[in-house]
């Protein structure tokens, strides 16, 4: 399967760490999350997820891009494919 193109939209899987306080650590272990998202980047140990973005800059402001979203450890996506 060849990688998503920048830009699309994507679903992600992926084990995510976790802060535990206060409790046994013999049961603390990563969870399991899902994200969806444009494919923002890629490098050879992470990639970037952008969730919501702005749909055009705001000139007046001399806005620079802004964008919310993940970077996820390529050793921890469980899986990742293109959606549509």
């Amino acid at each position: 399967m060849r990688p998503p193109e920048f830009g699309s939209l994507v679903y992600v899987r992926y084990r995510d760490h976790v802060l535990f306080k206060d409790m046994n650590p013999g049961t603390a272990a990563p969870f399991t999350r899902e994200c969806v998202g444009w494919f923002d980047y890629e490098d050879q140990d992470y990639i970037r997820i952008l969730w919501e973005r702005f749909a055009m800059p705001d000139p007046p402001n001399d806005s620079k891009p802004r964008a919310t979203g993940l970077v996820i450890l390529k050793e921890a996506i469980l899986e990742m494919h293109r959606i549509g």
